[in-house]
């Protein structure tokens, strides 16, 4: 190239002139400036996981050492149980979970359920008949697996796939349970150091105090109590890896040899059975983990896996270094293996930040439960308990008011009767251990099934994963009767609630759909001369889409009449965050005079807690467009102008909103495991919300039908 050209001097000009230059230039810049808004936003986000998600896994050194019954253990036993801990947390909690399962997510929300419901959008292995709509039906054509077209076919294997799911989400809750309950009480049990005086009694006492204080902010949505707990976090995460450090320094220096994976294979051949037993307080080190996936409606995979690898991670490995470093010079002061390596000049200060820290690691389950719970009730595999949108920005921030208080109650219990951390850390061993065991096989599923990932690769992350973890679960079964019983009562308890309203609403869909009324059989039954049209619009209120609900027959056979304009209106739950406006309402025509269909849509983050006024306004004003636009030709001007008329004249008249209220007739012939589940069901029943939202419909035009359907 010529030099000349590009000389300040040279009289060879070249100008290239662009004339959509500027609108380029500024198009770049709004894209940079969005750009860097997002990872604004991203940061933030990460921050505030440190205030919810991960205050269970961060504060695991308060009881991992305490809830191990160590017998005079040397200095090679140390050091294997700190290489068992730091692949643990690398391989389940890096590899795992915030590589892995964090992808797995359905629609943004995660968790065990989240896992079932994903392999239920893509293939037909649901048990209930799905009645969700959604706006993307469409799938995409797809040769199917061989494990695909065995789970379509076998109702067993079904079965045990919902078994699976709900055992994981049974385990969860109860997660949810016990992380407030032992870590504010490994965290108070600080006090007895400093002052002996304190009993143990005392300690109980003020950690169930502390946690009733907790529960009762939940109300005030995740966003807020993160925002306020994420600075003790913050300290917590950032103070305990720094006195590790200190500790590593004094005590033992060369302690990150122990990184060497044969400290493990030297402490199994060494110790036998009883290194095995020990894994059920090793498993400790991980737990709270499965919330970085089951809080995932909370928050982004991005900003989740931001604070882990750059945060949370790092400081449990230094935290865990300086505790064994600590330990190996100190081999009997295990049973209180985090406040004796404080410093004493710094004990007080840890001592506060850890008794705040403990409280945020409550939150980290109580959140993930709250999202566990609302996606069984949107699935309908749990009695319909409120559920509230605390965030106009994030569709997975819910609370639920009769989850929490239930929850608290559950915590305090625990602490008052279990008080003693051990038996505590027994119980938790094995929920943390089998909540992750259902992950990796749900998530195995979804690998092959889903994702197509190569066998090989699915087989090396199946048999890593499922073998480590079922060593854990092997050892924990073993403290079952020391206090390990607990997440299995409370998990069964659980399980029987969701299984029993699970097969009160399959056979109440399997008798509407086997006893439908479809709209040649409601011709007939408007023919019937004894059957008036009355004055008035009637919302009548229908779960079945294709066909009409059982109870409209009864509602005619013994009334004897039908107002003129009724409009049957099913409620459609869409696994999408919101609806646009335009495609709320859907309104179909039938063939029978003054007789509509109308669909209301929603998603998961909408709220229809609409006026009654208004909601009737939005679909008459819908109705008299839909009429408008089924009109082609001059000649029915006229036949519009009497319909739009007519649907006036029935407003005027009087609104009236049914719907069926329906039981189950359990007679004689019913056997004893239909008697029991169906009568459970119905106890839950009469005693959950009403599947129709609110949407602020007077009480004066209410009214409910009453039907027994034979069970």
């Amino acid at each position: 190239m010529d030099p000349s050209l590009n000389s300040p001097s040279s009289n060879n000009v070249v100008v290239l002139v662009n004339p959509d230059s500027p609108r380029r230039h500024h198009n770049v810049g709004l894209s940079q400036q969005q750009g860097k808004e997002k990872r604004e936003n991203t940061l933030v986000l990460a921050y505030k996981t440190l205030g919810v998600v991960f205050g269970g896994l961060v504060t695991s050194p308060l009881y991992v050492y305490p809830s191990m019954p160590l017998k005079s253990p040397t200095e090679d036993d140390y050091l294997g149980i700190y290489s068992i801990m730091f692949w643990t947390l690398t391989l389940i909690g890096v590899v795992k979970y915030a590589n892995v399962a964090i992808r797995a997510d359905d629609h943004g929300e995660g968790g065990t359920f989240a896992l079932y419901s994903l392999l239920c959008r893509h293939f037909n292995i649901g048990i209930l008949p799905s009645k969700h709509g959604s706006l993307n039906t469409t799938k995409a054509v797809q040769k199917h697996t061989w494990l695909a077209k065995f789970f379509e076919t076998s109702v067993a294997a079904r079965r045990v796939l919902l078994f699976i799911a709900m055992l994981g989400t049974c385990m969860l809750i109860g997660d949810g349970i016990l992380t407030p309950a032992i870590s504010v009480l490994s965290a108070m049990d600080g006090l007895r150091a400093p002052f002996p005086s304190v009993s143990k009694s005392l300690v109980e006492i003020l950690s169930a105090v502390v946690l009733i204080i907790l529960f009762l902010l939940q109300k005030f949505g995740t966003s807020r109590v993160s925002f306020l707990f994420s600075p003790i976090m913050g300290a917590w995460t950032l103070s305990t890896p720094l006195v590790g450090i200190y500790s590593i320094i004094r005590h033992y220096p060369s302690i990150f040899k122990a990184l060497s994976p044969h400290y493990i294979f030297r402490f199994f051949w060494k110790n036998g059975t009883s290194g095995w037993l020990l894994l059920g307080g090793t498993v400790l080190c991980i737990t709270g983990s499965e919330a970085m996936f089951a809080d995932l409606g909370h928050f982004n995979q991005r900003s989740i896996q931001i604070a882990f690898l750059f945060a949370i991670y790092p400081s449990l490995v230094l935290t865990y270094a300086g505790q064994t470093a600590y330990l190996i010079k100190h081999p009997n002061d295990h049973d209180d293996g985090f406040y004796k390596f404080i410093p004493p000049s710094v004990y007080w200060p840890i001592f506060i930040i850890a008794t705040l820290a403990a409280i945020v690691a409550s939150q980290s389950l109580i959140s993930a439960t709250f999202s566990v719970i609302k996606q069984s009730v949107v699935l309908d595999y749990f009695p319909r308990v409120k559920v509230v949108h605390t965030s106009n920005n994030k569709e997975g921030e819910v609370y639920s008011p009769e989850v929490n208080y239930v929850l608290m109650v559950l915590c305090v219990a625990v602490i008052l009767i279990f008080g003693d951390g051990k038996e505590i850390g027994n119980a938790f061993g094995v929920v943390v251990s089998l909540v992750m065991l259902i992950t990796t096989i749900l998530l195995t599923l979804v690998m092959i099934m889903i994702w197509r990932i190569p066998v090989i690769l699915v087989a090396l992350y199946f048999s890593v994963f499922f073998v480590m973890e079922g060593v854990y679960v092997t050892a924990v079964f073993t403290k079952v009767v020391e206090g390990g019983w607990i997440p299995f009562a409370i998990s069964f308890i659980l399980a029987f609630i969701m299984f029993g309203w699970f097969y009160g609403r399959q056979r109440k869909i399997d008798y509407e759909l086997a006893h439908k009324i479809t709209f040649e059989r409601l011709e007939e039954l408007l023919v019937d001369p004894s059957v008036q049209r009355v004055p008035g619009i009637c919302f009548f209120y229908t779960n079945i889409q294709d066909g009409l609900t059982p109870t409209l027959g009864h509602y005619i056979k013994n009334m004897k009449s039908l107002h003129k304009v009724t409009i049957f209106t099913t409620l459609r739950y869409l696994l999408v965050p919101k609806v646009a406006p335009h495609e709320r309402i859907v309104i179909k025509k039938s063939n029978l005079e003054g007789v509509y269909c109308c669909v209301i849509q929603y998603g998961y983050a909408d709220a229809l807690n609409l006026e009654g006024d208004h909601f009737v306004g939005q679909i008459i004003s819908r109705l008299t467009l839909h009429i408008q636009n089924c009109t082609n030709n001059i000649s029915s001007d006229s036949k519009e102008i009497e319909e739009i008329s007519s649907l006036e004249e029935a407003r005027c008249a009087g609104v009236v909103h049914v719907r069926g209220k329906t039981r189950f007739h359990i007679g004689l012939n019913c056997g004893w495991f239909d008697k029991i589940m169906l009568g459970f069901y119905e106890v839950m029943h009469n005693n959950c919300r009403s599947a129709l939202p609110a949407l602020g419909v007077p009480a004066q035009q209410r009214l409910e039908v009453g039907m027994l359907y034979e069970a």
